[in-house]
């Protein structure tokens, strides 16, 4: 069995203070991804840099301009055979925003897709990101699959693929994250002629509205399950296959969280 979670932390330092770290200590996963983590490793304490029985390693964002925000990281029970940080296009690779580890079998990654806002330059990073990120996404998948390897991307992609994935789908259709041009380009990581990966919590929920990932801390959209499904877990169909369970682990109440995302969980059978 592999288990593997996947949850944008909103700020290591602000989480471990709300609750991150008894959460860590008692999850089972065998693999952490982590998604804007907003800190370098020196700025975190021992206890959340390094905890006990985890090997972790950390892509912060280094760019002057970005420093404070992205970072991401990945905790593993084993030692990687080897780690990767960002996907060899430099405006990107020092931004936090990419990284991967090798594990026997199975390259896994932990992805923070830029957030974007319609008419600004976040947009357009944002739109950059993609189209030079599925490329890479499909030479990771060929060069895996000649390895004999399995690939999985997990993260923040801050993109609601379908109407079933956020709640009030028609008040966002002119807004990133929903946007037609980004829905199309997640279609196209989806198609086996293309991108070739599997949403695996919706190929295991294929039916079900959700199950959402983020809600915002304004209003009460919490406490009325108002959310998005952004946060995914995108595998080659060989490991996608093997799935066995996906659970979104949220929290029983709005003042228990300790993100404004909560941790998506899923079992597979290797």
């Amino acid at each position: 069995m592999l288990k593997v979670t996947s949850v944008n932390v909103n700020g290591l330092r602000a989480a471990a203070r709300k609750g991150y770290l008894p959460w860590l200590a008692a999850t089972d996963a065998d693999v952490v991804c982590l998604q804007e983590v907003r800190a370098e490793s020196g700025q975190l304490t021992a206890e959340v840099r390094d905890p006990d029985g985890w090997h972790a390693v950390y892509a912060p964002a280094l760019d002057p301009a970005a420093k404070g925000r992205a970072g991401v990281a990945l905790l593993t029970r084993r030692e990687p055979d080897a780690v990767r940080v960002g996907f060899g296009v430099t405006e990107f690779d020092g931004s936090g925003r990419y990284l991967e580890a090798d594990l026997p079998g199975l390259t896994v990654a932990s992805l923070y897709l830029p957030s974007g806002e319609v008419g600004t330059e976040r947009q357009d990073e944002k739109e950059r990101f993609m189209a030079t990120f599925l490329p890479y996404l499909k030479e990771l998948r060929e060069r895996a699959a000649a390895d004999g390897r399995e690939v999985l991307v997990c993260g923040d992609w801050n993109i609601a693929h379908r109407e079933a994935d956020l709640k009030n789908w028609r008040a966002n259709r002119a807004n990133s994250g929903f946007l037609p041009e980004e829905r199309d380009w997640l279609t196209r990581v989806l198609d086996p002629a293309d991108g070739g990966y599997t949403d695996v919590v919706r190929a295991l929920h294929p039916e079900q509205d959700g199950p959402y990932s983020w809600w915002s801390y304004r209003g009460r959209a919490f406490d009325n399950n108002s959310g998005w499904r952004i946060d995914y877990h995108m595998a080659t169909p060989g490991l996608a296959a093997t799935a066995v369970k996906a659970e979104v682990e949220r929290a029983p109440s709005h003042p228990e969280r300790w993100s404004d995302h909560a941790p998506v969980t899923v079992t597979y059978t290797r």
